[in-house]
């Protein structure tokens, strides 16, 4: 069973991998850019204008077509409303050569989202370093929901605190000890944890993420660090993801999973 358990984790992490070095995977990502922060429209190395105008931004290109913006596959000039991207960053409607300019809300802020496959920490990566399969790292665990889902400030990889949204808590039992992560359920059910440990900044990224499979009507589910991931912001600076909310600072090592980015010249 642990053979099997250890070539499942291995596809794992070479999908991984994958996935991460794709065109238009995190390692693509050059520029987060708040509209709220260009009043004039103007984003920068990015032509156009783009204004929020209620619910969409608008997007107006000189008559020349000279800016080299496409929508939807073709050369744009003129003005257009754009609505939220919701589909895969290769899809999305506003391009500009191999470029993608995805249209994104954020706790009811609207931004653009810059992907290049050009990007300079894409053409320098060499891989994600992970610690082998270690059945020990996989253990039960017990979800149990709050009464009410609660928001909880928390700082973020861009330095603004924001919400992170918890809808219970996850119980398990590791190296001895009984461990209890605050969690957050995804719209497919599973769960997610934002958590630090005692190797967090000292042989591992500063925080991970995990995302435990959905539990059962009794709330059972497991808990496989070896599953533990990089956050988004471990492969671009403009992702904002979530510090972990109090109680997810755990005190033993978590040697398992994930640990760091490798690039050229680290």
């Amino acid at each position: 069973m642990t053979s099997d358990a250890a070539g499942a984790w291995k596809q794992w992490h070479e999908h991984r991998t994958e996935t991460v070095s794709a065109p238009y995977g995190p390692l693509a990502l050059t520029g987060t850019h708040w509209l709220a922060d260009h009043p004039d429209g103007r984003l920068p190395d990015i032509p156009g204008t783009w204004v929020l105008d209620g619910d969409a931004v608008v997007l107006t290109a000189p008559a020349d077509g000279r800016t080299g913006l496409t929508v939807d596959g073709k050369p744009f000039t003129g003005e257009i409303r754009l609505g939220v991207d919701t589909g895969p960053v290769s899809a999305a409607r506003v391009g500009l050569g191999e470029r993608r300019l995805v249209v994104l809300i954020r706790e009811g802020a609207w931004c653009v989202r810059d992907y290049d496959p050009d990007s300079a920490t894409r053409r320098a990566f060499r891989g994600i370093e992970a610690t082998p399969y270690d059945p020990s790292r996989s253990v039960p665990g017990r979800f149990t929901p709050c009464d009410t889902w609660r928001i909880v400030r928390v700082g973020t990889a861009d330095g603004v605190e924001r919400g992170l949204g918890l809808a219970g808590e996850l119980a398990f039992r590791l190296d001895g000890l009984d461990v209890t992560l605050q969690v957050a359920v995804q719209d497919d059910g599973r769960l997610w944890a934002v958590f630090a440990d005692s190797t967090s900044g000292d042989g591992s990224y500063r925080f991970r993420f995990l995302y435990p499979a959905t539990p059962d009507a009794e709330g059972r589910t497991t808990v496989d660090f070896n599953r533990a991931v990089l956050p988004p912001c471990a492969f671009a600076e403009h992702f904002i993801c979530p510090f972990p909310p109090p109680g997810n600072t755990l005190g033993l090592a978590i040697e398992a999973g994930e640990r760091i980015l490798r690039q050229v010249g680290r």
